[in-house]
């Protein structure tokens, strides 16, 4: 079984009340080989939300305590994004997940690049929250893109 973001199976819960829908992904889930997550619900947030990043490094740092993750309006919110990493973790290994597909470039599911934390769009090298913590628990974690 593996874990695949909500929003690549086509449901409406990315930040703005949209999905990013992937036939290839929804074709899994219909199949019963995939079962949908998004660490942002899981973490206590709504939809829509505003939209967040990482300011001050990746997920990793964000994990060690050195980054925060901050909304466009400056709340910080690091605690709902470590609360829901923490949940998707928690779900992998009860389903007994080794890999995951999550929607690249969030400040919670990047594997490959993330927002710089300016909000300007410029994207940099990083993982985001949860896939720091997964992939610190052995659990391989990637895009959209790398299916």
């Amino acid at each position: 079984m593996i874990l695949i973001s909500a929003c690549l199976a086509g449901l409406n819960v990315r930040y703005n009340g949209t999905n990013c829908i992937d036939d290839r992904v929804q074709k899994l889930v219909l199949e019963k080989k995939a079962i949908t997550v998004c660490p942002e619900l899981m973490g206590g947030f709504s939809t829509p939300r505003e939209p967040a990043e990482i300011v001050g490094g990746n997920g990793d740092d964000v994990l060690d305590g050195k980054a925060t993750v901050i909304e466009w309006s400056g709340r910080d919110v690091t605690e709902l994004y470590m609360k829901g990493a923490y949940a998707t973790l928690q779900k992998a290994l009860e389903v007994g997940a080794t890999q995951v597909v999550l929607k690249g470039n969030s400040p919670s599911c990047g594997s490959a690049a993330i927002y710089n934390g300016e909000f300007n769009g410029t994207k940099i090298v990083g993982e985001g929250v949860t896939t720091a913590l997964l992939r610190r628990n052995n659990i391989i974690v990637l895009s959209e893109e790398d299916i």
